[in-house]
């Protein structure tokens, strides 16, 4: 049985101050010696409260535990943390500010498994790995009435008992009574204080669970009020099961016939121009709102940039040159478990946000939209040794959970401070669980890993030729049906395009397509047999063992670098805004601005923006392999000239809806007709490589380098070929139109030179001679027809 105590029970006592600083003092409980003191082995440090008044202490953070102040004698002391300053309240004996909590509970040793907090017989389990962690509490917050978001309320904290609350290298405690839902939960964690062996402890700071379901924080994105809110672990086993529906369905779309749509929850319907609600605006629930864009499009799968939870103010908790930043893309995980909670409508919170993230999902597969998730394992929010922001991992257990150097210092190759241990057998484990938790709880359907090349290496951060990690994510049966994606290079230099260890399941983000596509379509010389490779497939980087040509994700715009319509109206990067000095950004994006840096009234210039806008897309819609778009392209964004647009949550990366409105007749009709061409037609879907009986090149000229013109047959069994040319000269080109299949003649579905809507017609225009004059920068798509 466990340990059962009224108030009278218990004897209030201090917290000694940390090992070698001079910490504030912390208010403990623990009961006095009687026999219920040691039923079941359960030590004197475990609690077990009923009616208890409390003293309010805070959750800490990066700079030191910062305590409430309570009362007149509260006084100020200095703390070193890690040769830091950080200024800190100390409590005295008497405790005036207190809070009633109502409940009874007992506590028990627990169990090791699972991790994280789980409901058992006994009541609620909460589990932690720490392997070199020397003492651990457990810090509480209870549900109080009226109040939401307590993350700087009064904790309860309950110390773990090394002998009985911990087995192996996992410290666990159960405790009956305790509410089911609306406890918010953390850590404190000490160890040894080695810096050059790799160890970060500090027990000033609560730390959050890393197999926490949910996290509380702020409750509105960007709300400055709460700048700088802590956050901390909750739970809900109080809901009931989400309605998925009697008629739900996974899309369960072939791979080969994807069109990816690569958005930001947030930046989707955040701007008044989506003419949403103001508690809708930005939210899981506003992405429902807009699925009949999404359908009008075309596109069939939503990659989400990152919704596990972050803090969009983490540039904002120090002065720097990018204080001035908010978080709008998300690359800075606090958790791989919790959903993004300030995408909640209406500032709900965590279980809102868990139970609207699935309402999105179910009504995105209702329209039969697959949901891949960009997740970020690479590294994580807490930063470097210079400036760390320690929320969890760093202060949980640094050695394991983080590469390190001999000297115990941080291995950077994410370009982000600090690198996920990801080989590492816990970690690698974690992850594994964080990606099973998403397709089971939230039935995602696929993942693209940020800098994936990061779990390729080892501990010690060498590169590994069969990474013990990607080959679990391509085994693992409960990940069997998911899209696995990688961004297949690191910030360290391993670039791994057409070489991402696979077992013949991982496709890839095709840089090489990008760049080659990019640089082709602008003009520069010596491309055409490279474009033309990248067009049917990219076999030299993938015809090896099983893969096809569909593990190619094609892109030439991504959320990172310039948006389509920057990447044909900026020779260079403008990124002052950022605070960087222009030292932040790719310098090597191959835009061309056609003969005007930015915005220009001249029409020859706007009209070869978009005839080059045009090529691009179409280039895309018709190669081989799954074809990737970043949102806003499909009207024409303009981030102008940014190419690092990660902390403006303004119009510079938020949706236009009025612009989309305005261009609805043209530009967004080309892209959005395009692309169900694209879907009507097999020819550009093929499950294999294409073979001589698929395609005929018009070339006999590939030797040539200034020859800028392509030009080919995809061919169909049933006589419905597709005939494609694209001029990248700065001159007309008439080119010699092959003959169609017998009983059938050419239409022009395409002619990027025309204007809308004659650049496309989606049955055709008859009528087609045996030469076609190809404009400048333009390209054309005949269909063969009775």
């Amino acid at each position: 049985m466990g340990t059962f105590l009224n108030s009278r029970q218990l004897l209030k006592v201090h917290r000694p101050p940390p090992c070698g600083s001079d910490s504030a003092f912390a208010t403990k409980f623990a009961p006095l010696a009687s026999s219920s003191s040691s039923c079941s082995g359960v030590g004197a440090s475990h609690v077990a409260v009923m009616g208890l008044k409390l003293s309010k202490s805070s959750t800490g953070g990066s700079g030191g535990s910062i305590f409430r102040k309570t009362g007149e004698s509260a006084h100020r002391g200095k703390a070193k943390v890690y040769g830091r300053q950080a200024q800190e309240r100390v409590l005295e004996e008497e405790v005036p500010e207190v809070s009633e909590i109502q409940r009874p509970f007992k506590v028990f040793p627990g169990q090791a498994f699972p991790l994280g907090v789980s409901e058992i017989d006994n009541g609620i389990n909460f589990a932690i790995f720490s392997q070199n962690a020397t003492a651990v509490t457990l810090c509480l917050s209870l549900p109080q009435s009226g109040k939401a978001g307590r993350v700087d309320q009064e904790l309860i904290e309950l110390a773990l008992d090394p002998h009985d609350n911990k087995t192996g290298d996992i410290w666990h405690i159960c405790i009956e009574g305790v509410p089911r839902s609306n406890v918010l939960y953390g850590y404190r964690m000490d160890g040894p204080r080695g810096f050059n062996e790799g160890h970060r402890f500090d027990r000033n700071i609560v730390l959050i669970d890393p197999y926490a379901k949910l996290i509380e924080g702020r409750r509105f994105f960007g709300d400055t009020n709460h700048k700088l809110s802590k956050f901390l672990g909750t739970y809900d086993f109080d809901s009931l099961p989400f309605d998925w529906g009697e008629d739900y369905k996974l899309p369960n779309i072939p791979e080969k016939d994807l069109v990816i749509y690569e958005m930001n929850v947030r930046a989707f319907t955040a701007d008044e121009s989506s003419g949403l609600d103001s508690d809708i605006r930005g939210s899981y629930l506003g992405v429902i709102e807009k699925i009949p864009h999404l359908l009008e499009l075309g596109v069939n799968a939503v990659e989400l940039l990152p919704v596990f939870e972050f803090d969009e103010f983490e540039f904002q908790r120090r002065r720097n040159p990018r204080d001035h930043m908010i978080n709008t893309w998300g690359y800075s995980t606090i958790n791989f478990f919790a959903p993004m909670s300030r995408y909640a409508s209406g500032g709900g919170g965590p279980v809102n946000a868990s139970q609207e993230f699935k309402e999105m999902i179910k009504a995105l597969h209702g329209a039969g939209i697959e949901v891949i998730l960009d997740v970020v394992y690479n590294h994580t929010n807490e930063a470097d040794d210079k400036n760390p922001y320690t929320t969890s991992f760093r202060g949980i257990d640094n050695k394991v959970y983080y590469m390190l150097d001999s000297n115990g210092h941080l291995l950077n190759f994410s370009g982000c401070g600090n690198t996920l241990n990801c080989n590492h057998p816990v970690v690698m484990e974690l992850i594994l669980d964080s990606l099973r938790h998403w397709v089971t709880e939230y039935h995602v359907d696929g993942f693209r890993f940020d800098l994936a090349s990061v779990l390729c290496r080892g501990t010690d951060g060498s590169p590994l030729n069969a990474p013990p990690l990607i080959r679990a994510i391509a085994k693992d049966a409960m990940l069997s049906r998911c899209k696995i994606i990688a961004e297949p290079w690191d910030c360290g230099g391993l670039y791994l395009v057409g070489k991402f260890p696979n077992w013949d399941r991982w496709a890839e983000w095709n840089g090489k397509y990008r760049d080659d596509i990019r640089r082709f379509i602008k003009g520069d010389p010596g491309l055409k047999g490279s474009f033309a490779t990248r067009l049917a497939g990219s076999a030299d980087l993938y015809k090896v063992n099983k893969r096809k040509p569909y593990h190619s994700v094609n892109f030439v715009i991504a959320h990172d670098g310039f948006t389509l319509y920057d990447l044909v109206s900026y020779n260079f990067k403008h990124n002052d805004a950022n605070g960087e000095g222009g030292n932040d950004g790719s310098n090597d994006n191959f835009s061309w601005n056609c003969g005007f840096e930015g915005e220009t009234d001249d029409v020859k210039v706007k009209a070869l923006r978009s005839r080059q806008m045009k090529n691009f897309h179409l280039a895309l819609t018709v190669s081989q392999g799954v074809p990737m778009m970043l949102m806003g392209d499909e009207y024409g964004h303009s981030r102008y000239g940014n190419n690092n647009s990660y902390g403006h949550d303004t119009s510079l990366n938020h949706f236009q809806w009025t612009q989309l409105d305005a261009r609805r007749k043209s530009h967004f009709r080309f892209f959005s007709e395009v692309i169900k061409f694209r879907q009507a037609h097999p020819q550009f879907c093929h499950e294999d490589f294409l073979s001589k009986n698929d395609v005929t090149w018009h070339e006999d000229n590939w030797d040539n380098l200034e020859s800028k013109f392509l030009a080919f047959t995809l061919h169909d069994k049933n006589g419905g070929d597709i005939y494609l040319a694209f001029n990248a000269h700065d001159f007309f080109v008439q080119v010699a139109i092959p003959p169609p299949p017998k009983n059938r003649g050419w239409f022009r579905v395409v002619d990027t030179n025309l204007k809308s809507p004659d650049d496309f017609i989606s049955e055709g225009v008859p009528g087609i001679g045996s030469t076609y004059n190809v404009a400048p920068y333009s390209s054309i798509l005949f269909k063969a027809k009775p």
